[in-house]
């Protein structure tokens, strides 16, 4: 299957191990339907999208080209629509009732996302050789 061409951006908090690791995981599959993926850290992240860091690192986000943008739950639900085979959850996480209880899931997540990288062992990118140094 062809890539499609880019029109959007995942965004993510590169200084959580579990998102670091999510990324490296799903970005082939984003990439085929027309997602790339970049840190929010990124100096052209907050350029475009002009939130204070604490507000703009808080959530997940999708930066479109044209830039529009979601973020939270509804970045999950915009990417599930997009992979044929993943479009079943798309549709459960649109049902009203289910939908709460998915943008209730997303948020103990983001919440807790960093106690969840230190329980799995994944240490922040470069905490390691911080250590080290």
């Amino acid at each position: 299957m062809a890539e499609r061409p880019i029109d959007g951006w995942v965004l993510y908090d590169q200084d959580c191990g579990f998102c670091e690791a999510w990324v490296r995981y799903w970005a082939p599959t984003l990439r085929r339907v027309g997602l790339d993926v970049a840190p929010l850290q990124a100096p052209w992240v907050a350029e475009r999208l002009g939130l204070p860091y604490a507000e703009l690192v808080h959530d997940v986000r999708l930066l479109y080209t044209d830039g529009r943008h979601v973020a939270g739950g509804d970045v999950y639900r915009h990417a599930l629509r997009r992979i044929w085979w993943a479009y079943p959850l798309y549709l459960l996480s649109v049902i009203p009732g289910l939908r709460q209880a998915w943008d209730w899931a997303y948020r103990m997540f983001r919440d807790n996302r960093h106690r969840v990288s230190a329980t799995c062992g994944l240490p922040a990118p470069g905490e390691s050789a911080r250590a080290e140094g």
